[in-house]
C-alpha cells in the first residue's frame, strides 16, 4: 500500500531537476518514434541497437554537468549496458536522475472529432511502485493539444486532459516521484502566435485548475509546456517574440511555487529550442526555474553523427555534449549564436 511522503523529498528532487546551468534529456522515445529515429540514418530499430545508442549518450563524460535527469522509456529502464551494468546504474553514477515515461500514448478523443485523450491510468497506482523500485524519481506524461481554427480545442479536451494530468501527478506524489506534468499545444497548423497564446493559456489555467482540485502540491511537481509560437505553417518569430508572449503567458497561469519549468523543443530546430530558451533567461528573475526537457534538439546532432556504428560513438558523444553544454549556457541567458560552431 503507498503511502504519502513527505514534501521535502518531492521540493528537493523537483529542485535538483532544475538546478542552475541544468535540464532534462527526454530519450523516452516509444518505438515507433526511435524507429522513425533511425530510419533517418539507415540504421534498424532492434532492442541492441537501442541500448547501444542510449548507452552512448548515458556515458558521455561531463554528461551530468549539463544533464540533471533523463526520461526512460520502459524498455530503457530495465536494460543493461554492454558490460552488464544497469543503464539506470550509469546515469546514477554520472550524478543524472532517472525518471520515466507512464502514459500509453494520446488516443482519439469520443465525441470530439480531431482531438485527443492521453491514456494510461489504468493500473499506474501499481507501475509506479514497480518504476520506484528500478530507480525512478520522476516520472512524466504528456497531453496532446491540437488546433484547428477557433473550432479546436474544445474546452472538453481541454478539460479532460487535464483532469488526467492532475490524477496522474497526484498518483506520482503519493508514491514519492515528482511528476513531470505535459500540457502540449502542438505546431502543426497555420495558427498565430497569438491564437497559440491563448490555447496554451487556457490550457495551463485546466491544467493548474484540476491539479489543485485534485491535492497536488505545486513545489512537488515540475510543468513541461510548450513555447508559445506560431504554427509551423504560419512562419516563425523571433526568439523575442517568443520569449515575450510565453512568459506573459506562464506568469497568467501558473503559480510561483512551481520550482521549475521545462519547455519541450516540439519540432523547432536544435538552434531555435536554444536560442528561444535564452532569450526567456535573458528576462530574469522569474518566478520559476526556466529549463528544458529536450529530445530530439538534443540528440540529432549526435544520432548523425552515430550512425549505429560502434566507430562513431565518441564523434556522437562530443555532439551530444556540445548540444547539452550550449542548452546550459542557455539555462543563465549567457547562449550566443557564435557558440555554435565546433563541437568541443
Amino acid at each position: 500500500m503507498s503511502t504519502v511522503r513527505s514534501n521535502t523529498d518531492l521540493e528537493e528532487v523537483a529542485r535538483a531537476l532544475v538546478a542552475p546551468g541544468k535540464g532534462i534529456l527526454a530519450a523516452d522515445e516509444s518505438s515507433g518514434t526511435i524507429k522513425k529515429r533511425f530510419d533517418s540514418i539507415g540504421v534498424e530499430s532492434t532492442e541492441t541497437n537501442r541500448r547501444d545508442y542510449r548507452e552512448m549518450l548515458f556515458t558521455t563524460e561531463g554528461a551530468g554537468d549539463y544533464i540533471s535527469g533523463v526520461i526512460l522509456y520502459d524498455e530503457t529502464i530495465r536494460q543493461k549496458a554492454s558490460d552488464g551494468t544497469p543503464l539506470v546504474e550509469i546515469l546514477q553514477r554520472q550524478g543524472i536522475i532517472p525518471g520515466i515515461k507512464v502514459d500509453t500514448g494520446a488516443k482519439p478523443l469520443a465525441k470530439s472529432p480531431g482531438e485527443m485523450v492521453t491514456e494510461g491510468l489504468d493500473g499506474l497506482r501499481e507501475r509506479l511502485v514497480e518504476y520506484r523500485g528500478l530507480g525512478a524519481k520522476f516520472a512524466k506524461w504528456r497531453a496532446v493539444i491540437n488546433i484547428d481554427g477557433d473550432r479546436i480545442p474544445t474546452q472538453y479536451c481541454l478539460d479532460v486532459n487535464a483532469h488526467a494530468l492532475a490524477r496522474y501527478a497526484a498518483l506520482c506524489q503519493e508514491e514519492g516521484i515528482v511528476p513531470i506534468v505535459e500540457p502540449e499545444v502542438m505546431m502543426e497548423g497555420n495558427h498565430t502566435i497569438e491564437r497559440c497564446y491563448q490555447v496554451t493559456c487556457d490550457s495551463l489555467h485546466a491544467t493548474f485548475d484540476e491539479l489543485y482540485a485534485q491535492r497536488v502540491e505545486f513545489e512537488g511537481m515540475l510543468l513541461k509546456p510548450n513555447m508559445v509560437l506560431p504554427g509551423k505553417d504560419r512562419g516563425k518569430a523571433s526568439p523575442d517574440e517568443v520569449a515575450d508572449a510565453t512568459i506573459r503567458c506562464f506568469k497568467t497561469a501558473v503559480p510561483a511555487a512551481v520550482p521549475g519549468i521545462v519547455f519541450l523543443s516540439g519540432g523547432q530546430s536544435d538552434e531555435e529550442a536554444t536560442a528561444n530558451l535564452d532569450a526567456m533567461n535573458k528576462r530574469g528573475p522569474l518566478p520559476w526555474q526556466l529549463s528544458f526537457s529536450y529530445g530530439r534538439a538534443l540528440q540529432a546532432p549526435s544520432l548523425k553523427a552515430w550512425k549505429g556504428d560502434k566507430a562513431n560513438v565518441d564523434a556522437g558523444q562530443r555532439a551530444f555534449l556540445h548540444r547539452a553544454r550550449l542548452n546550459g549556457a542557455a539555462r543563465s541567458g549567457s547562449y550566443s549564436p557564435d557558440m555554435e560552431s565546433g563541437a568541443a
